[in-house]
């Protein structure tokens, strides 16, 4: 592992964030012979609003005090996902990086503490282009932080936020959104290949059209062998309100009624073929399964 000023800096870093990064290693599973391991990037800290505003309060609370969740803050885990088969060291998204928000950006630890140095990440693959996905392609010194890694995004994802009128039209509270995401995308694009829907965009790992919380946003199917596990990103963004009430709009979705149909499409085929998931912002390492109620589904965690 090479010695870096980036390594230096982020082993430094991390010192005295010990007691708020216990382990590094959230979840971790073989799958088939790679292995698939979520890592900490911290945590976001949202106004309940953000998500909660539009759906029906009335049956809203009871879904949350029964999964011990606050109507007035969330503090959702950001779980990236590291993919290795032996010859490629994948992550899915970069992570917030340093000027986000303060609980986030922590990735640069988790990945010393696994003895990984970024330059031992082979691809990044994004799920989409919202801020703790992508803002961690740049260090804290405006340098990219994976200089030897393709990136890899959705066409569709790609163009939408490349696109210079998306700043007018996305609305005032994702307006920074947008020029934050351009503005790694313009670091980015000499790494940059694009896939479509359906696409194996590496061996072992299929693109799978998720669109809703964002334009193009994408999950991945992970397959070796018989066994297989999806990383679903944002599409399902949550433990409680969006497994029990898929049919909800969340104020976190660019086109929540697109969110809406895909999260339920989503659910029914990990349910259907009994698929390990893999959530972005879901607790204990984001590693699980769904499984149907009578009224909607649950998310159940994994021991892994």
């Amino acid at each position: 592992m090479r010695l870096t000023r980036r390594r230096l800096m982020a082993t430094a870093a991390a010192l005295p964030l010990a007691a708020a990064l216990p382990r590094w290693s959230l979840a971790e599973m073989s799958l088939g012979d790679a292995t698939v391991t979520t890592v900490s990037d911290g945590n976001l800290v949202l106004p309940g609003d953000f998500v909660f505003e539009p759906m029906p309060q009335d049956k809203l609370l009871p879904i949350l005090e029964a999964t011990g969740q606050s109507r007035d803050e969330l503090r959702p885990e950001c779980n990236l996902t590291l993919y290795r088969d032996g010859t490629n060291t994948v992550l899915f998204d970069a992570g917030a990086g340093p000027n986000f928000m303060p609980s986030a950006g922590e990735l640069p630890a988790s990945l010393d503490a696994a003895g990984l140095a970024p330059e031992d990440i082979t691809h990044v693959v994004f799920t989409h282009a919202h801020p703790d996905h992508i803002w961690g392609v740049l260090d804290d010194f405006g340098d990219l932080l994976f200089p030897q890694a393709v990136h890899m995004m959705g066409r569709a994802e790609w163009d939408y936020w490349w696109d210079p009128e998306t700043v007018n039209t996305i609305g005032k509270a994702r307006a920074a959104f947008a020029v934050g995401a351009k503005n790694r995308m313009e670091a980015i694009e000499d790494l940059v290949e694009l896939f479509d829907d359906g696409e194996e965009v590496l061996p072992g790992i299929a693109a799978v059209s998720t669109p809703g919380h964002t334009p193009g946003h994408m999950s991945f199917e992970l397959r070796r062998g018989s066994e297989a596990a999806m990383v679903v990103g944002d599409a399902i963004v949550n433990h409680h309100v969006a497994f029990a009430r898929p049919e909800w709009p969340s104020g976190s979705d660019q086109n929540p009624e697109q969110a809406v149909a895909t999260r339920k499409a989503l659910l029914d085929r990990l349910v259907a073929d009994d698929m390990t998931l893999i959530g972005f912002h879901l607790p204990e390492g984001g590693v699980g399964r769904a499984e149907a109620t009578e009224s909607g589904y649950r998310f159940v965690e994994m021991d892994v």
